[in-house]
């Protein structure tokens, strides 16, 4: 498979995983009486990988995440030379998903980026006002299970089928953890494309949800 192929499935994937992810906590999360709340957040998160890993896995192997990325290189299952070009298919798919999701969002009246636009963050930006330290410690872990669950599922012995739905699951629960710590992030990509809009703290804040889910995908 040509690398311009994988990359715009790469591309592509990220978008969708920010656009419907972030998308559903920007629009519908608490949308008057009938939000999908936190458990419809971690849902429809686990859906854009689950829906995506069909679409686009066969091209790209459906990474969309640079901690992925990482972890699979790690793992011996993915080539140094490719992770440049992947990280950044990836970064710009989020970016392009997130401004997608702005330029819906800001149709409505009264919206306003101080709201977080889905960002991450810890202490005061932290949903539940858990601390650096905490933030820390979930991110890694959370993305070190993720990885775990990828390498498993993916492995050739396993039901190659199904691989999809318990990667999707698997990011659902971990979502089910972790929101209230740092809105959940395990992913550098998610994380960049709403901070770049949001600027200020959720910049300030964006190289722990860089350096954290690829010390724990490495892991």
């Amino acid at each position: 498979m040509p690398l311009t192929k994988k990359l715009g499935a790469e591309f592509i994937g990220t978008f969708w995983l920010v656009l419907g992810g972030c998308g559903s906590a920007v629009l519908a999360a608490a949308f008057p009486e009938v939000g999908i709340g936190l458990l419809g957040v971690a849902f429809a998160f686990g859906l854009t990988v689950l829906t995506m890993a069909y679409a686009v896995g066969h091209i790209s192997g459906c990474h969309l995440n640079p901690a992925v990325s990482f972890g699979l290189w790690a793992g011996g299952r993915f080539p140094a030379k490719d992770l440049g070009p992947y990280i950044a298919a990836q970064v710009l798919g989020g970016i392009a998903g997130a401004f997608v999701l702005y330029v819906i969002a800001s149709g409505a009246a009264g919206f306003d980026l101080a709201g977080g636009f889905a960002s991450n963050g810890s202490g005061a930006h932290s949903p539940g006002g858990y601390s650096l330290g905490a933030a820390l410690v979930c991110e890694v872990v959370m993305t070190m299970m993720f990885h775990f669950v990828i390498m498993g599922a993916t492995d050739e012995r396993a039901p190659a089928a199904l691989a999809p739905v318990a990667i999707g699951l698997c990011l659902t629960l971990i979502h089910l953890i972790s929101i209230p710590v740092t809105n959940t992030s395990v992913n550098p990509a998610r994380s960049t494309g709403p901070a770049l809009f949001v600027g200020g703290w959720a910049l300030s804040q964006l190289w722990l949800f860089w350096v954290a889910p690829i010390a724990g995908g490495i892991l």
